[in-house]
């Protein structure tokens, strides 16, 4: 089974590695192409992978071909490859923002078996939340691959494609709003006196693990806030105060105006 990736931008890079150092894939089922070779001769030399000498040559030799390149390229790189994908059929998996399958498809303009995955920027540490979705020419043991791909840099859901632009928002948008309330817990840690670096690591780290505690248990976020929360203590007097501010307000908001605005893109 040879999979190559079409691009080997940031995403691309990511996903490349984590699938290496799991020890999921092996190094000579890889290979990658990008219009800036310095880039995938970069990851050759780091990973052990192949390099491809165009991604006509690349769709023509691997059994899955990712397409990982900006949604721009799309108009024009699909239909530069469709002959070699439409001779070898492939699996074909994207990558890209935005462009729905029935996009893919019509730019393909033959019946291939095309799979969409939405990554988010968190692959780069191993920690992606992914979902994807199919048409309906892809087999189980596709689905079984590309859960496995994607478990290399994280974890992956089955998601309706209709629910791709909500995740877009919770998955690819939200950790910016999670960067933005460990750096603000942070400052306040500075404005009472502690070193940046110091406030940064305890506020990242205890984010880090509050979530691991919502993943691992059956326990409902608010209940957890309750067992943090002891009467007249300090933690119910900032919970109150986030409360005052429309904290669940301000990211309802802040999920609604990206939503808006993906529908206007």
């Amino acid at each position: 089974m040879k999979i190559g990736f079409i691009g080997a931008g940031n995403m691309a890079s990511a996903i490349l590695r984590g699938m290496v150092r799991s020890g999921a894939f092996s190094p000579e089922t890889l290979t990658a192409f990008d219009t800036q070779a310095e880039k995938a001769a970069a990851l050759q030399k780091e990973l052990g992978i192949g390099v491809s000498e165009s991604a006509e040559a690349l769709a023509g030799d691997c059994d899955v071909v990712v397409l990982a390149v900006k949604p721009n390229v799309f108009p024009v790189l699909l239909p530069q490859i469709r002959a070699a994908l439409q001779a070898h059929d492939p699996l074909v998996i994207s990558i890209a923002a935005g462009k729905t399958i029935e996009f893919i498809e019509g730019l393909l303009a033959y019946n291939a078996a095309v799979i969409r995955v939405m990554p988010n920027i968190n692959a780069t540490v191993g920690a992606a939340m992914s979902a994807y979705c199919c048409n309906a020419r892809v087999t189980d043991e596709q689905r079984t691959l590309t859960e496995k791909l994607c478990g290399a840099f994280g974890e992956v859901m089955p998601l309706s494609e209709n629910m791709f632009p909500l995740f877009g928002v919770l998955a690819g948008c939200a950790p910016a709003y999670s960067y933005m309330f460990i750096d603000a817990l942070a400052r306040a840690g500075v404005k009472n006196g502690m070193a940046k670096a110091d406030a940064l690591h305890i506020a990242a780290q205890t984010v880090l693990g509050s979530a691991k505690q919502i993943l691992e248990s059956d326990t409902h976020p608010w209940e957890l806030i309750d067992r943090v929360c002891s009467p007249g203590g300090t933690t119910i007097e900032g919970v109150a105060s986030l409360q005052a501010d429309t904290f669940d307000a301000a990211i309802a908001r802040a999920v609604d105006a990206a939503l808006d605005k993906d529908s206007r893109v």
